[in-house]
């Protein structure tokens, strides 16, 4: 018996119900095929201030106050969150108050009434919160490594856009876009937790069912294109630096992705990874370096990040390369490949453990339109690989044409990565 229920409204609209009564709370999420990939330059960051100004009032709660001090009165863990492919809105609660949580979620998703005074105070908020980042280096080498490995295409833009479009965006920007993604047939509800299904199916399809149907505008195909190893520094003066070197992978449908999670696991995912050992144990060059992967829906990567002793930045990634090549010549151990599933499969449940997370989890699935797998599905699919396979996508992925090294720190030019930059 599958631990989910899936029903398709009359107008395209999807509804997962997630029953689970050892929940102490109950979480209701919307998500939308709303993201930064789906944006025109003129435009990129609006996906993210759409979502913001949802937030900003509607026709019923008409102020940003009246819609938290709602929430706030039903003891509500809210927010709502903008990636590269999708935007979500939430609230979780205690199952008492699950009903009335999915009606304030549902308004500020259906009725938005982008007031044109808070629409340009919120510019400002916007402009902010693009500062913040700037000034953070973990997420500006973020943000360097998806425009280096991407170029000038919606995969390497920022989700949060640049100063100068976010200040020169409309009111008529924002309703058009949303006029073009927020439509039923892009738009997944789903409830996890404990809940009575019946009564709240019907108040889902009586709060959703009544939206037109509408033509979703598609995502633009992301263009790969590289021959060579490619570097870019940005310098900043700090006393650490913080790198991104990674390879072009595969999307988020390919049978290989597990395989790739594991072996992002064996080389940095934990404290006993390989990584881990050489980089922060034998070296002490770093406090954290970590690998893993980012799937989408026509593109991927492996990657591995770190903030590094600046001095010796140059021997961390000739250190990084170094156990990324083994990895492609010897198979890993079945005890090393073991423990990187146990370590994988354990933090993936426990994971779960919140309704919240497993709304997302059914629902980040249902919105790509994949085969909806149990965590035990999952487990096992994992529990399957073998090192011959770890090794076989290893040889996949890792290859000079598809390397990328991103570095933030107080360097003036790249010439001292770029020669050891190869495997």
């Amino acid at each position: 018996m599958k631990p989910f229920k899936r029903y398709v409204l009359k107008n395209g609209l999807r509804v997962l119900l997630v029953p689970n009564k050892q929940n102490l709370a109950t979480t209701a999420l919307v998500l939308v095929e709303a993201g930064s990939e789906y944006e025109s330059k003129k435009i990129n960051g609006i996906s993210h201030f759409l979502e913001h100004m949802c937030f900003k009032g509607t026709k019923k709660r008409p102020t940003a106050l009246a819609l938290s001090t709602e929430m706030d009165s039903l003891g509500a863990e809210y927010n709502a969150f903008t990636g590269h492919e999708f935007t979500g809105y939430y609230a979780k609660v205690n199952p008492e108050k699950i009903s009335a949580a999915m009606e304030i979620v549902s308004d500020l998703y259906l009725n938005p009434v982008f007031e044109e005074k808070e629409f340009e105070k919120e510019k400002g908020v916007i402009v902010e919160e693009i500062n913040r980042s700037e000034d953070l280096p973990v997420h500006k080498v973020s943000d360097l490594f998806f425009g280096l490995m991407y170029g000038d295409q919606p995969a390497g833009w920022t989700i949060t856009g640049k100063k100068e479009i976010i200040r020169s965006m409309t009111r008529k920007d924002l309703v058009n876009y949303r006029k073009a993604h927020y439509v039923p047939n892009a738009t997944i509800v789903v409830i996890a937790g404990t809940f009575n299904e019946k009564k709240i199916l019907e108040e889902i399809k009586k709060l959703f069912g009544h939206i037109p149907e509408g033509k979703k505008v598609p995502k633009p195909k992301t263009k790969e294109l590289q021959k060579f190893p490619r570097s870019l520094v940005y310098f900043k003066s700090s006393g650490q630096t913080q790198l991104i070197l990674g390879f072009r992978a595969f999307d988020t449908y390919d049978k290989r992705r597990r395989a790739l999670k594991l072996l992002g696991k064996v080389l940095g995912g934990s404290m006993s990874s390989r990584l881990f050992q050489r980089v922060r144990e034998h070296m002490g060059a770093a406090y954290s370096i970590h690998a893993g992967t980012m799937s989408f829906i026509d593109h991927g990567f492996l990657q591995v990040s770190g903030g590094v002793d600046t001095q010796r930045a140059d021997k961390v990634v000739s250190a990084i390369l170094d156990e990324l090549k083994k990895v492609t010549e010897k198979l890993v151990p079945k005890e090393e490949l073991e423990k990187a599933k146990n370590h994988s499969i354990g933090n993936f449940l426990i994971g779960l453990e919140t309704s919240d997370e497993q709304a997302l989890f059914y629902g980040e699935q249902e919105l790509l339109k994949k085969n909806i797998k149990t965590p035990q599905q999952v487990a096992r699919e994992m529990k399957a690989v073998t090192s011959k396979d770890l090794m076989k996508v290893a040889r996949d992925v890792i290859r000079n044409q598809g390397l990328n090294l991103a570095i933030l720190g107080p360097f003036r030019d790249a010439h001292k990565f770029e020669k050891i930059l190869k495997l």
